[in-house]
């Protein structure tokens, strides 16, 4: 294959890539667009393989590494992908994503042995910063998969001049990588990987639980402006495209995250440092809560002309997307007004609740953004939070120094009654106590968000 119709088919494929990100960026077309997609990355990787000896044939035992590393991949990354449940999801996109970064780097350090002496100062310059960056992004990955799957703690890890210790290493890597560039040698380029891998780790630990999506969506960025950099170092036009489309998606995506928090991304990566000691459960008196039953939902619901549903991370967990449909579906027949409320960050990644609804077919027109559906809830009978928790709660508008302090949230504490499901009184992922639960409109209907919806909706045939 000619040089000329491998960059020829490298622009056809960023070309998909581009088309790709254009169809999700809107439900109705986002399935098409990821189809694209997925095109694109197989044209990809088909014509990087036969392009890699031009004008001769692989050697055989080339030819087996790679068949053997591309079955290996294949075996690994399809059942993961059919297996995952739609909980889960943010956490496979998390070790994806770090993998593809400690990937890059590999890549970059193996090109580095390569070529030797023979490396530009250019070429050793980009080497470091693959290596760095790309080894950040997949320690810092590992960690925000260990976070989200809860193996280890879902909140800030702070630990005494933790600011300090950061800026430190920090410094370490860039003093490492200057002298890689100067001196040259395998030593130093390892040392600079090890102390990067330790910086990934120090720079996600601070991060509380309910603030890991935007730093997934960092370290995706990251990924990708390591691809493009490796695309630099290995002469690859097509990585500097792809790589260079993840890490603009990626960091406008983090910047709107951000904002859906109310908060800078710098005050999401240090503000544990800096925060107030809070006490997640609370004063520790028992405080009373009115609880009900599926029969005094379906009245309510009954008698309700306006109903907005907010779906959270409960609902995914329970899998009753389908049973909240049919609810819905049951109260526009009786003639009401029915909406689905959705916040920018509900659940554990930006789209969630979207893609969550989807799988039952909800009309995308039912679904309101928070700013559209917030002015509503003045004007709402009945506002049904199901499994959501941080995304409702009024602390982050009355008390300031908690972690989710100026996020913005659903205001359904203005709606006339709220119905809360939940399976307990825990915390939601921020670790801090909701007073929506204490409010004198808010009826807890207790239990697996399916089951009680199931008993909702039968209650709601019955009248």
């Amino acid at each position: 294959m000619s040089r000329t119709v491998y960059d020829l088919i490298g622009l056809a494929a960023g070309v998909a890539f581009i088309l790709a990100l254009k169809g999700l960026s809107h439900p109705k077309t986002a399935r098409r667009g990821n189809l694209i997609g997925a095109f694109g990355a197989t044209l990809a990787t088909l014509v990087v393989f036969f392009y890699a000896n031009p004008g001769s044939s692989l050697p055989l035992n080339n030819l087996g590494w790679i068949l053997g590393a591309m079955l290996i991949g294949l075996m690994i990354g399809v059942p993961a992908a059919r297996r995952v449940q739609m909980t889960q999801m943010p956490q496979l996109v998390a070790l994806f994503n770090g993998v593809g970064g400690g990937a890059a780097a590999l890549v970059a350090i193996v090109e580095y042995l390569h070529l030797g002496t023979e490396a530009t100062t250019a070429e050793v310059i980009f080497t470091v910063f693959t290596v760095i960056v790309g080894c950040v992004s997949f320690s810092g990955s590992i960690i925000t998969f260990l976070k989200l799957q809860e193996l280890m703690t879902t909140r800030p890890v702070i630990f005494p001049a933790g600011r300090f210790i950061i800026a430190a290493t920090l410094a370490s890597v860039i003093g490492v990588g200057g002298w890689v560039v100067t001196a040259l040698g395998t030593t130093p380029l390892l040392i600079l990987a090890g102390l990067s891998l330790l910086f990934g780790v120090l720079f996600v630990l601070p991060v509380g639980g309910a603030d890991v999506p935007i730093v997934i969506s960092l370290l995706n960025a990251f990924t990708g402006l390591t691809v493009a950099a490796s695309g630099y170092v290995l002469d690859s036009v097509l990585l500097i495209i792809a790589g260079t489309l993840v890490g603009a998606s990626g960091t406008i995506l983090t910047r709107l995250m951000a904002e859906a928090m109310g908060r800078s991304l710098f005050g999401t990566l240090f503000g544990a440092f800096t925060a107030k000691p809070q006490d997640a459960t609370g004063s520790g008196e028992e405080r009373p809560v009115r609880s009900g039953s599926p029969d005094d939902v379906a009245i309510l619901l009954n008698y309700a002309r306006r109903v907005v549903i907010v779906p959270g991370f409960g609902l995914a967990v329970a899998q009753a997307q389908h049973t909240v449909r049919e609810l819905a579906d049951m109260m526009i027949a009786k003639g009401i007004d029915v909406a689905y409320g959705i916040h920018p960050v509900a659940g554990r990644m930006p789209g969630h609740m979207n893609v969550l609804l989807a799988e039952a077919n909800v009309p995308y027109e039912q679904l309101a953004e928070m700013d559209e559906v917030n002015p509503t809830f003045g004007q709402t009978d009945v506002a049904i939070v199901i499994g959501a928790n941080d995304v409702v709660n009024p602390a982050a508008q009355t008390s300031p120094g908690c972690p989710i302090y100026g996020m913005p949230i659903l205001e359904v504490n203005q709606a006339a009654n709220i119905i809360f499901l939940k399976r307990s009184m825990r915390p939601g992922f921020a670790g801090i106590e909701n007073e929506l639960l204490y409010d004198p409109k808010t009826m807890l209907l207790f239990g697996d968000a399916k089951a009680s919806l199931t008993k909702v909706v039968s209650a709601l045939k019955a009248l």
